[in-house]
């Protein structure tokens, strides 16, 4: 999917909101448990419900790993059963020396066909470029994330021209990709860096996670971060997936998933 693609199916929906399908199956509904395939029949369900309303998916594959080889089926299923016009992210946070880097690379966009990957960008440019080397798709980079320990180096003051370390990152990452295959990750519950990224990378798409639930403020990531493709993938994934526990979770997490885009067209009417 190409940055222009994205920017029209956000003003289609008249959304940015991507669903989070961190699956735990310790959290699902009881009821499901019983199937054969629980995870993938969990998803199905808020798939049906929320995809008016998303323009991304984001499954954390953790959730999936942990299940073993069982888990990578139930995340394939997902994936398959995705709209093809809905952006796609593995949520994977990879990245190694240059070989390691390219099988990655080709798990997720070859043999699964996301659109995208979170990658960690601290071993630097021969662990990312790999990602970087398929038409098509994208390298979300991890910029200054929504935990409180990414505090303990993200802002570290580095060099003799005052940037933060997470903003050095930002910078050399701009050498390697450019606004048409590389977006960031950048905290909602971390609104202050948002207006110094945009000075860096004003065209550049950023994925917000920390909406909801981890306690980020919409119309303050909208402030300090959007542009005027809106630039914007707003993550939710537990205030949505989980608003419910009983047989109507699709139902419920629509509703949620609604109200998020509801908020949302009111922003984009600004641009």
């Amino acid at each position: 999917m190409t940055r222009q693609q994205l920017f029209d199916k956000i003003k289609e929906k008249e959304s940015f909101l991507c669903v989070g399908l961190d699956t735990d199956i310790k959290k699902i509904p009881a009821h499901l448990l019983s199937l054969e395939d629980p995870i993938f029949e969990f998803n199905k369900q808020i798939i049906d419900a929320t995809q008016n309303y998303a323009v991304a998916y984001k499954p954390n594959t953790a959730f999936y790993e942990a299940n073993g080889s069982k888990g990578w089926e139930s995340l394939q299923k997902t994936l398959d059963y995705i709209p093809d016009d809905i952006f796609t992210i593995a949520d994977a946070k990879r990245a190694d020396i240059g070989n390691t880097s390219s099988m990655y690379a080709r798990a997720f966009f070859e043999n699964m066909n996301f659109d995208s990957v979170t990658v960690a960008p601290y071993m630097g440019s021969d662990s990312v470029k790999p990602f970087l080397e398929f038409n098509g798709k994208w390298v979300i980079l991890l910029a200054a994330t929504s935990n409180p320990g990414g505090l303990d180096f993200q802002n570290l003051l580095v060099g003799t021209d005052g940037e933060k370390l997470y903003e050095k990152v930002i910078r050399k990452s701009t050498e390697w990709g450019d606004s048409d295959n590389l977006m960031y990750v950048v905290g909602a519950t971390r609104p202050e860096a948002l207006a110094d990224i945009r000075k860096i990378v004003p065209n550049h798409f950023l994925l917000i996670p920390g909406v909801g639930a981890q306690g980020g403020d919409l119309q303050s990531v909208c402030t300090h971060g959007m542009n005027n493709q809106c630039g914007l993938l707003v993550n939710s994934s537990r205030g949505i997936i989980y608003s419910d526990n009983t047989e109507q979770f699709g139902k419920t997490a629509g509703v949620q998933a609604q109200k998020v885009q509801r908020e949302m067209a009111q922003i984009l009417q600004l641009l």
